[in-house]
């Protein structure tokens, strides 16, 4: 370590002070993470970091350092005011630290001095947002960044010129900026799509409303939902909470959208600033209020207890009880299946049936065999109903059977892999999660399905790296609106990960020999099936068998409302 790192490393250890927001006992403030267990959200307590500014006599390397580590400051308004301090007078305004972030491995950071007032820093790169505050997955990738100083009329070495944006090691990235989400519709205005986004605490609702107001959609989203928000409505540039009402105010544009699209407009804004701890929000123009009511929405919740097919039947388990489902728990009877995943309305069931061929079951008691290709996963159904097959080994040929008309055969379907292990559509519709082979290695990825340009054409947009699996792909679920689970085996290690699409994920090991997974009513309660037939429950980290004899470990997407 050269005498500048230690230099630093000291100052990092001795200087850099952690204020918390709340001292004892519980928080009194901090985002909340819909679809996440009180508890569970990390950074439920707000982190402020405080580090030194430039020392005299520093430097070119120990400024470059400085200025690294004051991006964990953001300070009110997110100015990032102590790491401007780094920077020579004239480069002060120009550089622009809401350009995005990058996520490194801090202890592999390797700054050199490559010239007089030249230094470089070379990073290992985990994952970046970008000026959207959209979250993307890298796989550790190298980089360096370069930096140009110069001497001041003190004598001071400043920073002349430096990479927009602020870099954040992975341990400090949840701390500084926190994880909250941007609301828009599904096609036909049932169901709100979470698009995740990442900010400083400090600026969250002003952040929320640009966001969702007057940027874009995240790139991998932009085919798949739909906002209230017109175009040429825009937000002003601040957003003002007391005592919990945030006041959103509108240029006039809005004036001449209609009550059903004002009402859509609030459901969006009050869905989105709730995970910034707003209860209220009041849209206006000109300061004058404007008369809005949140639209309803369907939920995505599911009921509580397992869905099962066992020797007794196919239904909800309670005990040693099972609570059967109306139509479909009879026709089960009548087929084979190894999968089955049911509509959020109970009346349609897809499957998987042991002769390796896909059907639809209804609860009229019929049931349809819909795909006989040879080597087909466990299918996936959406909220209208249709079907989603495909084979193992052609990941191109996703096929979607309606519920009239001829199948659809899905455009730009995962492009470059060339294999698919597991795949599930989001219980709103709009997305689709798979495992696929790509580059030799398992990968997680989530892709926006959209419509093509001939109607009752779909298309699925580019698809977004969730995570590189370091295993083979068993099963995948969503567990919620914003967190696919994925079951993974790992040499001799089977583990479930909890894979945030927008965020970080999170790995739990799981028992051995477990076959498949489903959601439950929250991340704590996902449920799980050996091979053998135990179900097994999470507690916590563990897991714990609640029964025995699970032929069928169901999946669903929703509940009737």
């Amino acid at each position: 370590m050269t005498a500048g790192r230690r230099l630093f490393a000291w100052l990092g250890a001795a200087l850099l002070a952690v204020v918390l927001t709340a001292c004892a006992g519980l928080p009194t403030s901090g985002p909340v993470n819909p679809g996440r267990a009180p508890g569970e959200a990390e950074g439920s307590q707000e982190v402020f970091f405080r580090p030194v500014g430039p020392l005299p006599g520093a430097t070119p390397q120990q400024i470059v350092e400085g200025f690294i580590r004051a991006g964990s400051a953001p300070g009110a308004g997110a100015r990032w005011e102590r790491a401007r301090e780094f920077l020579a007078p004239g480069f002060r305004s120009a550089w622009r630290p809401s350009a995005g972030v990058i996520i490194d491995l801090e202890n592999d950071r390797v700054p050199v001095e490559t010239g007089e007032g030249l230094v470089s820093v070379s990073l290992t790169v985990v994952g970046t947002t970008d000026a959207r505050g959209s979250y993307q997955q890298a796989d550790e990738a190298a980089t360096t960044l370069s930096y140009e100083l110069a001497q001041q009329d003190d004598g001071e070495w400043r920073i002349t010129a430096a990479p927009d944006g602020v870099v954040l090691d992975r341990a400090l990235f949840p701390s500084v900026f926190h994880e909250y989400v941007v609301m828009y519709f599904s096609p036909g205005w049932e169901y709100l799509v979470p698009d995740v986004r990442w900010f400083p605490t400090t600026t969250a609702a002003t952040s929320i409303v640009d966001a969702l107001v007057n940027r874009s959609k995240s790139d991998w989203l932009d085919g798949a939902v739909f906002s209230a928000f017109p175009e040429g409505v825009e937000a002003r540039p601040t957003v003002p909470v007391s005592a919990g009402v945030a006041e959103v105010e509108l240029t006039e544009s809005v004036l001449a959208s209609d009550t059903q699209a004002l009402d859509r407009m609030q459901a969006q804004l009050e869905a989105s600033l709730a995970t910034a701890n707003v209860t209220a929000v009041q849209m206006s123009v000109d300061g004058t209020p404007l008369e809005a009511t949140a639209a309803p929405v369907r939920s995505t919740r599911i009921p509580g207890a397992p869905l099962v097919l066992t020797e007794l039947g196919f239904g909800y388990l309670a005990g040693d009880e099972l609570e059967p489902v109306a139509g479909l728990s009879d026709v089960m009877t009548t087929v084979d299946p190894v999968a089955i995943q049911t509509s959020a309305d109970r009346d349609l069931a897809a499957l998987l049936l042991r002769t390796g061929e896909v059907a639809r079951v209804r609860d009229d008691r019929t049931s349809v065999v819909l795909d006989e290709r040879a080597g087909l996963l466990d299918p996936t159904i959406g909220p209208g109903g249709g079907v989603w097959s495909v084979p193992r080994e052609d990941p191109s040929a996703l096929r979607v059977f309606p519920l009239a008309g001829e199948p659809i055969d899905v455009e730009d379907a995962f492009p470059d892999a060339t294999g698919i292990e597991a795949f599930s559509l989001s219980r709103d519709g709009t997305r689709l999660a798979a495992v696929v082979t790509a580059g030799g290695r398992s990968v997680l990825w989530v892709a926006g399905v959209g419509r093509g340009a001939d109607e009752g054409t779909i298309v699925l947009d580019e698809p977004l790296l969730l995570s590189v699996l370091g295993g083979s792909g068993v099963d995948v679920a969503w567990l919620d609106d914003q967190t696919v689970g994925v079951l993974v085996r790992q040499d001799d290690t089977t583990v479930v990960l909890e894979q945030a699409v927008g965020g970080p994920g999170t790995t739990v090991v799981a028992p051995r020999d477990a076959a498949s997974l489903a959601g439950g009513t929250s991340l704590s309660n996902v449920r799980l099936r050996g091979e053998d037939g135990a179900l097994y429950v999470r507690r916590g980290s563990t897991w714990q068998q609640a029964a025995a004899g699970i032929r069928v470990l169901a999946t669903q997407q929703g509940a009737p409302q």
